[in-house]
């Protein structure tokens, strides 16, 4: 079976850590939980036998049910797609709440795939707001990997919601891999938010509440996050172990480099 990648871009995407994660999975467990789904680098590389993946962006939700269960109609869709400046602004104004969801889904893909940096942004309205990218051949229809995608899918449970739903359906033995928004690692932070609310302290303190919890029910769970004195504490008595990724924390490319990041998990 041919291994996808993820089939959009996404900020903080796991797949330039996979190598060092090797060392941080689990030997064995039995079901595979993902509440941030975002680009599911993680899930994809894992090709678990059975998955619950979750998120609460709609857009990205309605995009992975399509390609699981009507992918025919959403390659033909994306066949008329057109790499242009006018044609991508009229794309984009449109409302994803009033369009079918194969075509939703189109709108997104194609958004992904044009867009300024591959971002997905919103408004505080909810409204897509990221400029063209001006890219002279984006491939907004990988048809290989997208059938590869659909096969790693059908796997898969896909459901819309609050990362706390994951209580629901974890059980003891089971893997659940937390990647959240991270926490700023300063008050200037620039933060990029992919859904209209943004994830604050209150949230992160949430978060290491259904972590603990997990815990006590006997769950393997890792967790990744920023490297700041906020979040080592909300962990601490946790494994906490430092990778090292190359992010985009600045505009100018000079002030671009490797940043820490932690992985806690409950297990070693």
């Amino acid at each position: 079976m041919v291994k996808p990648r993820p089939p959009v871009k996404w900020a903080g995407g796991k797949g330039q850590l996979l190598l060092q994660f090797e060392l941080l999975f689990p030997e064995k467990f039995n079901l595979y939980l993902e509440p941030f789904l975002g680009g599911g680098a993680v899930f994809f590389h894992l090709m678990p036998p059975e998955a619950v993946l979750m998120d609460n962006n709609p857009e990205l939700i309605n995009f992975y049910l399509v390609v699981r269960d009507s992918l025919e109609l959403l390659l033909a869709d994306l066949k008329k797609h057109r790499n242009d400046r006018e044609y991508y602004y009229a794309i984009r104004s449109q409302d994803p709440e009033q369009l079918d969801k194969v075509s939703r889904a189109s709108r997104f893909l194609y958004l992904n795939k044009t867009a300024y940096n591959g971002l997905w942004r919103v408004n505080r309205q909810g409204k897509y707001n990221v400029p063209f990218g001006r890219y002279k051949h984006p491939k907004i229809v990988d048809e290989e990997n997208l059938r590869a995608v659909n096969t790693a899918l059908q796997r898969a449970r896909i459901i819309p919601g609050d990362f706390s739903e994951v209580l629901h359906y974890a059980r003891p033995g089971d893997f659940v891999y937390f990647d959240p928004p991270y926490h700023p690692v300063s008050t200037t932070a620039y933060f990029t938010s992919y859904t209209s609310e943004s994830f604050g302290k209150e949230d992160q303190e949430r978060l290491a509440g259904v972590f603990k919890l997990l815990d006590r029910r006997n769950c393997l769970v890792m967790l990744s996050n920023s490297d700041t004195p906020f979040i080592r504490e909300l962990y601490r008595g946790y494994d906490i172990t430092e990778v090292h990724a190359r992010r985009v924390i600045s505009c100018r490319a000079d002030r671009r480099g490797p940043v820490t990041e932690l992985v806690i998990r409950n297990y070693s």
